[in-house]
């Protein structure tokens, strides 16, 4: 990839039941790029994913979800899933470590189901947005401008519809990650 992101460090939030592919893809796109990442989660050691129908493997936890501090980090990768966000927007510390990412103007990308949690956070009011399909009306009635793209850009924050949408998702969390802090939204955030 043309995109440096040498110095950046990357969370990357997920709990039990993330789509697999939706992790090893975009976590190998930014180690690639230079990025540090690091897996963030509410589960105790390790983390377990999800293959399409089945349990996937397990991944250790980077740092606990109790001691993830937002500013340690530049960007936030969301994976989807159908468990993992649906657990996460459940959970008031993974919100808030959500929010906090928007609160300091910090990129963010969620590809699938990934956008629950953006929901819950309040921080989809008047963006363009994608995401697997059913959750469209979710994200409509929270005030996001739902489109059927396969990746979208809006301001620092890239959303994608499934995994065979992971290659163009990569490239826009890239680049998206590169540019860093996007104070337009900072502003808008904080006035909302």
């Amino acid at each position: 990839m043309a995109q440096n992101l040498t110095g950046k460090k990357v969370a990357i939030l997920v709990a039990d039941g993330f789509e697999q592919v939706e992790l090893t893809g975009p976590k190998q796109a930014l180690d690639e790029a230079g990025a540090q990442t690091e897996i963030v989660s509410p589960a105790e050691g390790k983390v377990k994913g999800w293959q399409h129908t089945e349990w996937g493997d397990e991944f250790p936890v980077d740092v606990p979800l109790t001691s993830a501090d937002s500013n340690s980090y530049d960007a936030l990768l969301l994976p989807g899933g159908v468990m993992n966000p649906d657990k996460l927007r459940a959970n008031p510390q993974a919100v808030q470590f959500v929010k906090s990412f928007f609160d300091a103007g910090k990129p963010v990308a969620a590809i699938c189901h990934g956008p629950w949690t953006l929901v819950e956070a309040g921080v989809v009011q008047g963006r363009k947005m994608t995401s697997y399909e059913s959750i469209q009306t979710d994200l409509k009635n929270a005030g996001a401008n739902w489109v059927n793209q396969e990746v979208v850009t809006d301001n620092g924050l890239v959303t994608s519809r499934k995994p065979d949408d992971i290659p163009a998702f990569n490239r826009k969390m890239v680049e998206e990650f590169a540019e860093g802090r996007h104070d337009q939204r900072k502003s808008a955030q904080k006035a909302a």
